[in-house]
């Protein structure tokens, strides 16, 4: 069982607002659920930030119980405003419309939070080119990272598409777009975007049902969307880990084909 936190060893959030710290957790169990991996939500004023309210949830479950990484249920919600904000490795933003400008203390926050460890997944849930929530989007990280470190299409040889699955694009309920998104600094990619509402595809209802169909792939869009998801969550944290050559080997082995 490797460490599960591999973040920390960067330094994770050292010397933030709240003076927090990650640690090297060996394994979550032995530490409590307080040690336990989670996405931490982000809600936003204006638009819709908690559209996938089930999303993260099912694949924390997912992820699990495909991994050695254990997780929490039941995930954290924080504004960018947020002490708790430098307690998570990880930051899930979604929505399906325009959302208010941020502040300047709460884009500080964000490039703070960013620069000195932590990871943001962003989903457009609406699935669609062009619309209302990846304009805010853009301007939004435009603001963060001003033209220093743009939001540009990942290479297909990025680690995101290995770190756990071998992938060949972004997958979600829909097909909107195989690009990746992402911000890069210092050879880290800290934003990833994707256009194709993965979280759709993850949610599940409290009685089993999915929520929403997955076009135009059915089954098997849909488990590729739990392995792009699992793809992230292993990105975010073990970084790099996968761009050593000597693990390609146990990489190869896991691409098993799909079997619905």
């Amino acid at each position: 069982m490797w460490a599960m936190w591999e973040l920390s060893r960067r330094g994770f959030l050292a010397g933030s607002a709240a003076g927090l710290a990650f640690v090297v957790a060996r394994r979550a169990a032995a530490l409590g659920d307080g040690a336990k991996f989670s996405m931490a939500r982000l809600r936003y004023a204006g638009g819709n930030w908690d559209v996938r309210p089930l999303a993260a949830r099912r694949l924390l479950w997912e992820v699990t119980k495909r991994t050695s990484i254990e997780s929490r249920a039941k995930e954290p919600v924080v504004t960018l405003r947020d002490a708790a904000l430098f307690r998570t490795p990880f930051l899930y933003l979604t929505g399906d419309d325009a959302f208010t400008p941020w502040s300047s203390d709460e884009v500080a926050n964000l490039r703070r939070y960013l620069s000195r460890g932590g990871f943001l997944f962003v989903d457009d849930a609406t699935g669609t080119q062009d619309s209302a929530f990846d304009a805010s989007v853009r301007r939004e990280l435009k603001r963060v990272f001003n033209p220093d470190h743009p939001l540009t299409a990942l290479p297909r040889d990025h680690v995101m598409y290995k770190s756990f699955y071998l992938l060949n694009n972004a997958v979600g309920r829909v097909d909107t777009d195989p690009e990746l998104y992402g911000v890069d600094i210092d050879e880290r990619t800290v934003v990833v975007y994707s256009r194709n509402d993965a979280g759709g595809a993850w949610s599940r209802d409290n009685v089993g049902r999915w929520m929403f169909d997955v076009v135009p792939g059915g089954d098997r869009q849909r488990e590729m969307a739990f392995r792009f998801g699992v793809n992230v969550v292993m990105y975010a944290l073990c970084l790099d880990y996968k761009r050593d050559q000597v693990h390609v080997p146990l990489i190869l082995k896991r691409r098993t084909p799909y079997a619905p």
